[in-house]
């Protein structure tokens, strides 16, 4: 009988395991009475026990044994332990009542806002807005008190419109004062005005400075804008020449006031104390409220810083020609006395009177064009020339210190736009830089001694201090020379 052919995986099994065999020989040959599978032949029992079998077997039972115990033990552990109810005891509790919230929520208002523009008019802003003169006379109407804000609105003013989805004038908002905001709502049944009251307050800052270049240089590297430089020259200029008298080295230390509201930065206040120093000479700057309430600036003696007489009738311009006894006019080409101050400035700058006085003339001058002539009193008078076109005074009208008289220009014989300004003793012509000015009277005595011990003392210990913590500090980082 043929031989049947083998299962080819079969062979390839006992392939695999001769292979093994042959190549593990000698643990085969150590281990192979460990094996319960092994065949036997004759009358042999299949299982011969040996001790690697009776250890095997013992391991066996142990882990059986281990298991039966081990077990229910953990499953004991594992159970929550049985814990006596608590008793509670149940107390009424009276809830406050809540209203169920209404299912419209108040939508929420479109306020335009518009900041007024150099030139604009309230008519302008209105019709900007799509709005009709009537409607700004709607609201005129019923601005009660408020009136007056709409009446004068500058540069920067912000003005709130409620629109309607018409194109209907709902509400207006404006400051009807720095510290009031007026609310008109022509949305109602009858139109409403109500005011808010808005939180303002001042703080104090302090800037120091030393010009080595201009005074707005050096103004503006300590943190002043311009608007308080003017404010600063404009205490100092009955005794110091802006114009000639200032020099590199020169400083200045001032206590001014910030105003905010409601938090944020508003604009600048007044200045409350200041120093300036010009060419090694002190003046001083103190402000102080008088008993009749008006505020005025003082110097450390209690004198009013305004005097009688302003040095200098124009704001910051350069002498072109000053009091001479002897000088080659410019057009006529000969010798001849100069009796005055020139002062260029632009055509069109104001002009401002020097002093109190009464105008005496007013019209054409030969060689001094457009002449104004002002009588202070039985001694002293002062001459403006050249304007380009006076203001509206006329001849007899009182003026007082700094109102406007007329404008720069350059008629009569004049080369170039410039202010021609005399100052008169008796009739006769004095040098408006160098004559000596009549001081002013200072404070009363209850009010000299409220001055001194309220304003200067405080103050003054205060520039003092910055006066020297600057120097300190210029001190120290100035390197030394050796040696």
């Amino acid at each position: 009988m043929a031989q049947s052919k083998q299962d080819p995986r079969i062979a390839r099994k006992l392939a695999i395991r001769r292979k093994a065999q042959r190549r593990h020989s000698h643990f085969y040959q150590r281990c192979a009475h460990w094996s319960f599978n092994r065949q036997t032949g004759g009358d042999q029992p299949p299982i011969h026990w040996h001790r690697e079998r009776w250890m095997l077997a013992a391991t066996a039972l142990l882990i059986t044994v281990l298991s039966g115990f081990l077990i229910p033990a953990w499953a004991t552990a594992m159970k929550p332990v049985a814990t006596q109810p608590v008793e509670h005891t149940l107390l009424p509790l009276a809830l406050p009542k809540v209203e169920a919230p209404s299912l419209k929520s108040p939508a929420m208002e479109d306020w335009r806002v518009l900041q007024v523009r150099s030139g604009q008019t309230l008519a302008d802003i209105f019709q900007s807005q799509g709005l009709s003169l009537s409607d700004l006379q709607r609201v005129v109407d019923n601005a009660g008190d408020a009136k007056t804000a709409l009446h004068n609105i500058r540069p920067g003013q912000e003005f709130d419109f409620l629109i309607g989805r018409h194109g209907n004038l709902e509400g207006i908002r404006f400051d009807k004062d720095e510290s009031t905001r007026a609310i008109i709502r022509l949305d109602g049944a009858t139109p409403s005005m109500n005011t808010v009251a808005r939180t303002v307050e001042t703080r104090e800052q302090i800037a120091h400075g030393v010009i080595d270049d201009s005074l707005f240089a050096a103004a503006n590297k300590a943190g002043l804008s311009n608007a308080m430089v003017i404010k600063l020259a404009d205490l100092f200029k009955y005794d110091i020449d802006f114009v000639q008298d200032l020099r590199v080295g020169d400083s200045f230390t001032v206590v001014y006031d910030t105003v905010y509201r409601d938090g944020g930065y508003l604009r600048e206040g007044d200045i409350v104390a200041a120093e300036f120093v010009n060419q090694g000479q002190r003046y001083t700057a103190y402000r102080f409220k008088r008993a009749d309430g008006s505020i005025g600036w003082f110097s450390e003696d209690g004198r009013p810083l305004q005097k009688s007489f302003l040095r200098i009738p124009v704001d910051f311009t350069r002498i072109s020609s000053t009091f001479s006894a002897a000088r080659m006019h410019p057009i006529l080409g000969l010798m001849r006395a100069h009796k005055g101050v020139d002062y260029a400035a632009p055509t069109g700058t104001p002009i401002h009177a020097a002093g109190d006085g009464v105008i005496k003339f007013r019209g054409w001058m030969n060689g001094y064009g457009n002449f104004v002539i002002i009588q202070h009193n039985s001694q002293i008078s002062t001459a403006y020339g050249h304007m380009s076109r006076f203001a509206t005074e006329r001849v007899g009208q009182h003026v007082r210190q700094g109102d406007v008289i007329g404008y720069v220009g350059m008629t009569g014989l004049a080369t170039g736009p410039h202010l021609h300004y005399e100052f008169r003793v008796d009739g006769v012509q004095r040098n408006p830089q160098t004559v000596t000015l009549p001081k002013p009277e200072p404070l009363p005595g209850p009010q000299m001694a409220q001055f001194k011990s309220i304003v200067v003392k405080p103050q003054l210990a205060r520039l003092t201090e910055i006066d020297n913590n600057y120097k300190l500090a210029r001190a120290q980082s100035t390197p030394r020379s050796d040696d």
